[in-house]
């Protein structure tokens, strides 16, 4: 009879985010990220207005190897700490795409590829429609 120890079982999560399963992004997606349209003040913008574009995932500090994998994945964007707790224990890392070529021509794709499945689709459809101005 053989049996499977447990040490056979346990996969490193390092080994797990290295390979990364894109309808796993799409559910931590679902659940974590966020697509959004900031308008600022600029008085160097020709309408008196500057407008941003993000996508961002927010995780507490404990995850860093998921975010970091999840930016290697995409190959573009940045981790940002926010030391502000609020209700967590542990500093908040945000992982933000703003690079307008970046969303139009990594993100962008990838979510219409691997669409979300929750009420956020509605969310990324909408902010599709601004940022490429359909």
């Amino acid at each position: 009879m053989y049996s499977i120890t447990h040490s056979e079982n346990v996969m490193s999560a390092v080994n797990q985010q290295e390979r990364l399963n894109p309808w796993w992004i799409v559910g931590f997606v679902d659940g974590e990220g966020c697509f959004s349209e900031s308008v600022f003040k600029n008085a160097t913008c020709k309408s008196g207005y500057q407008t941003l574009y993000e996508f961002v995932i927010t995780q507490g500090e404990q995850s860093r190897d998921v975010m970091e994998a999840i930016k290697k994945y995409f190959g573009c964007g940045s981790i940002y700490i926010n030391h502000r707790h609020d209700n967590h224990h542990h500093d908040l890392l945000r992982y933000c795409v703003r690079r307008q070529d970046d969303l139009k021509n990594i993100i962008i794709p990838f979510f219409r590829k691997y669409p979300l499945q929750s009420a956020k689709r509605e969310q990324f459809e909408k902010f599709c429609k601004r940022l490429l101005k359909i």
